[in-house]
């Protein structure tokens, strides 16, 4: 955890296939803590082809149950079936826009939202920019993708620097946003 805090959580990220990673990854914390989640990451990766969405996509229902037999990743039906939608969509959305990366920052005007909380507490949940997203996104054919759902990738992708103003890392990241 605190690796991924202070090297990855909230960097702004250009980078597509790491779009999509953060994107399956949020929506399989749904509902269990990120704990779980990142610690499973390596395994997710392996089981779901790298996070390739042109291969995820190509997936069928062996591959379905396969992954409902790997211990090692979370294994839900509904979130397997929907990254294998979302992978779908994703190229989709690349193929429209040009790329992901482009699409999702042109969503908060190319430039990450520098939030100065001074406790947890105090951060929220939701956005109207992640409301917005979520919206978006579900138009287009993603699932698992509501609005806390969004503010989590937008957090993680560095779309918004949430760092607390007294974590070291908010000056850094927001450096890197400059």
């Amino acid at each position: 955890m605190r690796r991924y805090h202070d090297e990855e959580w909230g960097v702004p990220l250009h980078d597509d296939r790491r779009h999509f990673e953060f994107l399956v990854l949020d929506a399989f914390q749904a509902g269990l803590s990120w704990a779980t989640i990142l610690n499973k990451r390596e395994a997710f990766g392996r089981a779901l082809a790298g996070f390739d969405p042109a291969r995820i996509a190509r997936f069928t229902s062996r591959d379905v149950t396969r992954l409902m037999r790997d211990a090692a990743i979370v294994r839900n039906r509904q979130k397997i079936q929907a990254t294998m939608g979302n992978a779908r969509a994703f190229l989709d959305t690349q193929a429209r826009e040009g790329s992901f990366d482009g699409y999702v920052w042109r969503l908060v005007d190319g430039h990450p939202r520098q939030n100065a909380w001074k406790t947890v507490k105090r951060v929220p949940a939701t956005t109207r920019a992640s409301d917005a997203m979520s919206k978006d996104l579900k138009e287009r054919g993603f699932r698992f993708v509501g609005s806390t759902i969004c503010y989590a990738y937008m957090q993680a992708a560095g779309m918004v620097n949430d760092h607390l103003v007294s974590c070291f890392r908010h000056a850094e990241v927001e450096r890197l946003s400059g």
